[in-house]
């Protein structure tokens, strides 16, 4: 008897390549305006989004928007990554997808 084992090809946090493709174009929308127990970069994408609101009055902003604006590379992009998961986790910010 045999057994077939989907392998699937991840990125440096476990995330496959095809989610985090979604991510890139996936667009944030935000839900409650704290910043309570948040890191660094979850304060400043919180803040980014609460900017644009106030400039703008826009409350959905592109994942790419806030990735030319920080000027994110490598482990910081990741860092980033998490950073967004964190927040729709705890139901702060809301990420749609195309």
């Amino acid at each position: 008897m045999r057994y077939f084992v989907k392998v699937e090809m991840k990125n440096m946090v476990g995330r496959s390549r095809e989610e985090a493709q979604r991510m890139i174009k996936a667009i944030a929308v935000l839900l409650r305006n704290t910043t309570w127990k948040c890191g660094r970069v979850e304060r400043l994408v919180v803040n980014y989004l609460r900017d644009q609101i106030r400039k703008f009055g826009r409350a959905r902003t592109p994942v790419t928007e806030m990735l030319q604006h920080f000027k994110l590379k490598g482990k910081q992009k990741s860092e980033f990554f998490d950073a967004i998961k964190r927040l729709e986790k705890r139901r702060i910010i809301k990420i749609e997808g195309f």
